[in-house]
Protein backbone atom coordinates (compact mmCIF):
# COMPACT_ATOMS: atom_id res chain seq x y z
CA UNK A 1 0.00 0.00 0.00
CA UNK A 2 1.04 3.62 -0.52
CA UNK A 3 1.27 5.46 2.78
CA UNK A 4 3.22 8.08 4.71
CA UNK A 5 6.33 6.72 6.38
CA UNK A 6 9.60 8.15 7.64
CA UNK A 7 12.78 8.44 5.56
CA UNK A 8 16.22 8.56 7.19
CA UNK A 9 19.02 10.33 5.33
CA UNK A 10 22.07 8.35 6.44
CA UNK A 11 24.46 11.04 5.21
CA UNK A 12 22.95 13.50 7.72
CA UNK A 13 22.53 10.95 10.52
CA UNK A 14 25.16 11.17 13.28
CA UNK A 15 23.99 8.02 15.04
CA UNK A 16 22.98 9.78 18.25
CA UNK A 17 20.10 7.35 18.84
CA UNK A 18 17.53 9.98 19.85
CA UNK A 19 15.13 8.91 17.10
CA UNK A 20 15.22 5.30 18.26
CA UNK A 21 14.48 6.43 21.80
CA UNK A 22 11.61 8.63 20.60
CA UNK A 23 10.04 5.84 18.51
CA UNK A 24 7.65 4.19 20.96
CA UNK A 25 6.90 1.44 18.46
CA UNK A 26 10.52 0.28 18.15
CA UNK A 27 10.73 0.66 14.39
CA UNK A 28 14.25 2.14 14.36
CA UNK A 29 17.60 0.59 15.26
CA UNK A 30 21.13 2.00 15.25
CA UNK A 31 23.20 -0.13 12.87
CA UNK A 32 26.91 0.58 12.30
CA UNK A 33 26.50 4.05 13.78
CA UNK A 34 23.49 5.03 11.65
CA UNK A 35 19.75 5.07 12.32
CA UNK A 36 17.82 2.63 10.13
CA UNK A 37 14.11 1.93 9.75
CA UNK A 38 14.29 -1.81 10.39
CA UNK A 39 10.59 -2.61 10.82
CA UNK A 40 8.42 -0.66 8.38
CA UNK A 41 5.25 -2.31 9.72
CA UNK A 42 6.08 -0.84 13.16
CA UNK A 43 6.19 2.74 11.81
CA UNK A 44 2.83 4.49 12.33
CA UNK A 45 3.80 7.49 10.19
CA UNK A 46 3.10 10.01 12.97
CA UNK A 47 6.74 11.07 13.25
CA UNK A 48 7.47 11.08 16.98
CA UNK A 49 11.07 10.50 15.95
CA UNK A 50 11.22 13.51 13.62
CA UNK A 51 11.49 16.43 16.09
CA UNK A 52 14.04 14.49 18.15
CA UNK A 53 16.61 14.47 15.33
CA UNK A 54 19.27 17.19 15.89
CA UNK A 55 20.63 16.96 12.33
CA UNK A 56 17.35 17.02 10.39
CA UNK A 57 18.04 13.57 8.94
CA UNK A 58 14.41 12.38 9.24
CA UNK A 59 11.61 13.44 6.91
CA UNK A 60 8.29 12.05 5.71
CA UNK A 61 7.75 10.39 2.36
CA UNK A 62 4.84 8.61 0.68
CA UNK A 63 5.76 5.27 -0.84
CA UNK A 64 4.93 1.59 -1.01
CA UNK A 65 5.17 0.14 2.50
CA UNK A 66 3.46 -2.53 4.60
CA UNK A 67 0.51 -1.34 6.67
CA UNK A 68 1.11 -0.32 10.27
CA UNK A 69 0.65 -3.42 12.43
CA UNK A 70 -0.45 -2.22 15.86
CA UNK A 71 -0.90 -5.78 17.15
CA UNK A 72 2.68 -6.68 16.26
CA UNK A 73 3.96 -3.52 17.95
CA UNK A 74 2.07 -4.30 21.16
CA UNK A 75 3.26 -7.89 21.10
CA UNK A 76 6.88 -6.72 20.70
CA UNK A 77 6.50 -4.23 23.53
CA UNK A 78 4.99 -6.87 25.80
CA UNK A 79 7.74 -9.34 24.98
CA UNK A 80 10.38 -6.62 25.49
CA UNK A 81 12.12 -7.44 22.25
CA UNK A 82 15.45 -5.71 21.55
CA UNK A 83 13.62 -3.38 19.16
CA UNK A 84 11.86 -1.70 22.06
CA UNK A 85 14.86 -1.39 24.37
CA UNK A 86 16.40 2.05 24.92
CA UNK A 87 19.23 2.77 22.52
CA UNK A 88 22.50 4.06 23.90
CA UNK A 89 24.33 6.73 22.01
CA UNK A 90 27.41 5.25 20.26
CA UNK A 91 30.75 6.95 20.78
CA UNK A 92 29.08 9.48 23.07
CA UNK A 93 27.48 11.28 20.13
CA UNK A 94 24.26 13.21 20.60
CA UNK A 95 22.93 15.02 23.64
CA UNK A 96 19.60 14.23 25.32
CA UNK A 97 19.37 17.94 26.15
CA UNK A 98 19.01 18.74 22.45
CA UNK A 99 15.84 16.67 22.01
CA UNK A 100 13.19 18.88 20.44
CA UNK A 101 9.99 19.56 22.31
CA UNK A 102 7.17 22.07 22.40
CA UNK A 103 6.78 23.83 25.73
CA UNK A 104 3.05 23.77 26.40
CA UNK A 105 1.81 26.01 29.16
CA UNK A 106 -1.23 24.74 31.06
CA UNK A 107 -4.16 26.99 31.90
CA UNK A 108 -3.07 26.93 35.55
CA UNK A 109 0.45 27.94 34.61
CA UNK A 110 -0.86 30.75 32.43
CA UNK A 111 -3.01 32.02 35.30
CA UNK A 112 -0.01 31.91 37.62
CA UNK A 113 1.99 33.78 35.00
CA UNK A 114 -0.56 36.59 34.92
CA UNK A 115 -0.44 36.79 38.70
CA UNK A 116 3.34 36.93 38.78
CA UNK A 117 3.89 39.21 35.80
CA UNK A 118 3.87 42.34 37.93
CA UNK A 119 6.46 40.93 40.33
CA UNK A 120 8.89 39.04 38.09
CA UNK A 121 9.34 38.14 34.41
CA UNK A 122 7.80 34.96 33.01
CA UNK A 123 9.51 32.89 30.33
CA UNK A 124 7.98 33.12 26.85
CA UNK A 125 10.13 30.40 25.31
CA UNK A 126 7.77 28.11 23.39
CA UNK A 127 10.08 25.28 22.30
CA UNK A 128 13.33 23.48 23.00
CA UNK A 129 16.06 23.60 21.82
CA UNK A 130 16.42 27.22 20.75
CA UNK A 131 20.00 27.28 19.40
CA UNK A 132 19.98 27.36 15.60
CA UNK A 133 22.69 24.67 15.40
CA UNK A 134 20.65 22.27 17.58
CA UNK A 135 17.19 22.82 16.13
CA UNK A 136 15.73 20.22 13.74
CA UNK A 137 14.70 21.52 10.33
CA UNK A 138 11.18 20.07 10.74
CA UNK A 139 9.16 19.90 13.96
CA UNK A 140 5.50 20.26 14.97
CA UNK A 141 6.19 23.56 16.72
CA UNK A 142 7.13 25.13 13.36
CA UNK A 143 3.58 24.61 12.03
CA UNK A 144 2.02 28.05 11.65
CA UNK A 145 4.90 29.63 13.56
CA UNK A 146 6.13 33.18 13.70
CA UNK A 147 9.92 32.97 13.84
CA UNK A 148 12.18 35.12 15.97
CA UNK A 149 15.77 34.80 14.73
CA UNK A 150 17.78 36.50 17.47
CA UNK A 151 21.43 37.15 18.20
CA UNK A 152 22.58 35.68 21.52
CA UNK A 153 23.46 39.02 23.07
CA UNK A 154 20.06 40.62 22.50
CA UNK A 155 18.57 38.73 25.45
CA UNK A 156 21.17 40.28 27.74
CA UNK A 157 21.16 43.78 26.30
CA UNK A 158 17.38 44.22 25.96
CA UNK A 159 15.70 43.63 29.33
CA UNK A 160 12.17 42.88 28.11
CA UNK A 161 13.04 40.53 25.24
CA UNK A 162 10.63 37.80 26.40
CA UNK A 163 7.50 39.96 26.46
CA UNK A 164 8.35 42.27 23.56
CA UNK A 165 9.84 39.78 21.09
CA UNK A 166 9.64 36.11 22.14
CA UNK A 167 5.99 36.00 23.18
CA UNK A 168 3.93 34.01 20.68
CA UNK A 169 6.97 33.13 18.56
CA UNK A 170 9.36 30.25 18.02
CA UNK A 171 12.79 31.50 19.02
CA UNK A 172 16.01 30.66 17.13
CA UNK A 173 19.21 32.09 18.59
CA UNK A 174 22.79 32.12 17.42
CA UNK A 175 26.01 34.08 17.05
CA UNK A 176 27.78 33.97 13.68
CA UNK A 177 31.05 35.04 15.31
CA UNK A 178 31.09 32.15 17.79
CA UNK A 179 29.45 29.37 15.78
CA UNK A 180 31.26 27.75 12.88
CA UNK A 181 29.58 27.65 9.49
CA UNK A 182 26.78 29.55 7.83
CA UNK A 183 23.24 29.59 9.21
CA UNK A 184 21.61 30.35 5.86
CA UNK A 185 21.31 26.75 4.64
CA UNK A 186 19.59 25.51 7.79
CA UNK A 187 17.34 28.56 8.03
CA UNK A 188 16.37 28.03 4.39
CA UNK A 189 15.32 24.44 5.16
CA UNK A 190 13.30 25.55 8.18
CA UNK A 191 11.44 28.24 6.25
CA UNK A 192 10.99 26.10 3.13
CA UNK A 193 9.82 22.92 4.84
CA UNK A 194 7.39 24.39 7.36
CA UNK A 195 4.32 26.62 7.43
CA UNK A 196 6.09 29.75 8.65
CA UNK A 197 3.92 32.88 8.95
CA UNK A 198 6.48 35.63 9.55
CA UNK A 199 10.12 36.28 10.49
CA UNK A 200 11.56 38.82 12.91
CA UNK A 201 15.34 39.27 12.96
CA UNK A 202 16.63 40.67 16.27
CA UNK A 203 20.26 41.76 16.19
CA UNK A 204 22.74 43.95 18.02
CA UNK A 205 24.19 47.13 16.52
CA UNK A 206 27.67 45.54 16.35
CA UNK A 207 28.97 44.58 12.88
CA UNK A 208 29.31 40.84 13.57
CA UNK A 209 25.53 40.61 13.96
CA UNK A 210 25.31 41.46 10.28
CA UNK A 211 26.17 37.82 9.57
CA UNK A 212 22.99 36.66 11.31
CA UNK A 213 20.88 39.18 9.43
CA UNK A 214 22.44 38.24 6.08
CA UNK A 215 21.88 34.52 6.74
CA UNK A 216 18.20 35.13 7.52
CA UNK A 217 17.73 37.35 4.46
CA UNK A 218 19.40 34.74 2.21
CA UNK A 219 17.17 32.05 3.71
CA UNK A 220 14.05 34.09 3.04
CA UNK A 221 15.12 34.65 -0.56
CA UNK A 222 16.16 31.04 -1.20
CA UNK A 223 13.00 29.63 0.35
CA UNK A 224 10.95 31.03 -2.53
CA UNK A 225 8.31 32.23 -0.09
CA UNK A 226 7.00 35.77 0.32
CA UNK A 227 6.70 36.27 4.06
CA UNK A 228 6.34 39.40 6.17
CA UNK A 229 9.66 40.07 7.86
CA UNK A 230 11.44 42.80 9.78
CA UNK A 231 14.81 43.60 11.31
CA UNK A 232 15.06 45.14 14.78
CA UNK A 233 18.42 46.40 16.03
CA UNK A 234 19.33 46.73 19.71
CA UNK A 235 21.98 49.13 20.94
CA UNK A 236 24.74 48.12 23.36
CA UNK A 237 22.92 49.89 26.16
CA UNK A 238 19.65 48.08 25.46
CA UNK A 239 17.64 50.48 23.31
CA UNK A 240 15.74 49.72 20.10
CA UNK A 241 17.45 51.86 17.45
CA UNK A 242 15.76 50.50 14.30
Amino acid sequence: MIRKIIHIDEEKCNGCGLCAQACHEGAIDIIDGKAKLMREHFCDGLGDCLPGCPTGAITFEEREAPAYDEAAVKAAQSAKLPASKPVTSPMGMGCPGSRAMQLKKTAEAMEDSQTLVSSRPVSQLNQWPCQIKLLPTQAPFFDGAKLLIAADCTAYAYANVHEDFMKGKITLIGCPKLDEGDYSEKLTEIISNNDIKSVTILRMEVPCCGGLQRAAEIALKNSGKFLPWQVVTISRDGRIIE
